[in-house]
Order: structure tokens, then sequence, then C-alpha cells
């Protein structure tokens, strides 16, 4: 491994080749690996030599699921960038223990407890909501629900699809989705969106990514078929 983070560039795709394809127990292992071999934590390696989108996409994927589910959140409910639907998401769609790891590590992390920071969030929003259009966040937030709760594999599908639309990829929803979803659905997934949309998700991801942000993404989603 030293000699992938030492070189870099050139190398990145063979970071991503070896990131990919282990599980968190895996990835862990090799981080303590790493650290006892070389007396330096291989995070920070990737922090310096990984940058943009690519960057985003390994660093969230390199962790647990509860972490990597707390980081999401912590994001989401950033004052500076809202996003509802990534917390709706995260919230809606893991089983009753993932959500109660998830309230731990995110009170330990944050000091403040999850319920609230949410709380906080809709109590704003909700004000401008109903100045404004008064239905909008709350019918949102409920088809996302019934959706998730429906048929997830088809929500994802249709979350992904619209990601990819219009000039400009969505590449914060596209990293979110295929990251957290990987290990738990996403063959079901891919199905659901060559049914609906007549297309591979893996071609749909190809044509709308670039470089070796497109190789981690199609690594995690793994062949067609």
């Amino acid at each position: 491994m030293i000699m992938l983070t030492k070189g870099f560039g050139s190398d990145d795709a063979a970071v991503i080749g070896i990131l990919a394809h282990r599980d968190a127990t895996q990835r862990a292992y090799i981080q303590q690996e790493y650290k006892t071999m070389y007396s330096e934590d291989i995070l920070k390696r990737l922090f310096a030599k990984l940058s943009g989108k690519l960057e985003t996409a390994v660093l969230l994927w390199r962790t647990g699921l509860a972490q990597r589910d707390a980081k999401l959140l912590i994001d989401a409910l950033s004052p500076d960038c809202i996003d509802l639907e990534a917390v709706t998401e995260v919230r809606c769609s893991r089983t009753s223990l993932q959500q109660q790891t998830l309230k731990r590590l995110y009170h330990l992390t944050c000091g403040t407890y999850l319920e609230h920071d949410i709380e906080l969030q809709d109590s704003g929003d909700h004000q401008k909501v109903i100045k404004k259009e008064t239905s909008g966040l709350f019918e949102h937030t409920l088809l996302t629900i019934l959706q998730c709760a429906e048929n997830p594999a088809k929500y994802f599908a249709k979350v992904l699809y619209k990601s990819m639309q219009g000039l400009q990829t969505n590449d914060t929803t596209l990293i979110r989705v295929i990251v957290t979803r990987t290990e738990i659905n996403m063959q079901y997934i891919k199905a659901e969106y060559h049914k609906k949309y007549n297309k591979n998700l893996n071609d749909a991801v190809y044509s709308e990514t670039p470089g070796h942000y497109r190789t981690s993404l199609l690594s995690l989603l793994g062949p067609n078929h």
C-alpha cells in the first residue's frame, strides 16, 4: 500500500482497486496494518493526495456504515448547506438497530442529539414553507418516507436517475447513494434502474463521470450483470 500512496497520481486507479473491493472489516484492517507498518495514518495520506469528487467518494467509502451515515447527516444538517432529502433518506432506509448506532455516533461526534438538530432545521424550514408553499416540504418528506418503505430499490433508482439529468450531474447525491447502498441492495437498484429507464446504471454513470472518479463509482457498482 505504501507504493500506492507514495507516488500517487498514476496510482489512483490502484488505490481504488484495493479499497473498492474490500468490505468494512477489510478496510479497517488495511488502515490498522498501514499504521503499524509505516507509523502513519493512511487517511491523512489519502486526504493529502486525493482531491475533488474522487476524494469525496473514496473517503466516504473507507468508513463503516454507521460512520458513513453520521458524516452524511452532519454534512446534510450543516447550516450552510441543508439537504433534507439526504436526511430523510438516511433516516428512512436504515433498520432500527442501525438507527440506534447512528444516533450514538452522531452524539459522540457532534455533542448534540440528532433528533434535536433535525427538529431545529425542520422548525426553520417549516416556517419558510408556511409563508411560501405550505405543503411542499411536508409532501416531499412524506413521499420519500413512503417510497423508501414501499420499494427502496425503486426509490434509489429514481434518485440516481434524477442526479444525472440536466446540464450538470449532482455528484453529491450520486456519491451518497452509490456509496451507502453498495453493500446493501445495489443489485436490486440496478435491476429497477434498467427496468424503469431501459438503460444500465453502469452505462449511465460511465457517461456522466470522468477519470478516476468514474473508476471508483463503477468499481463500487460492480459488473453490469
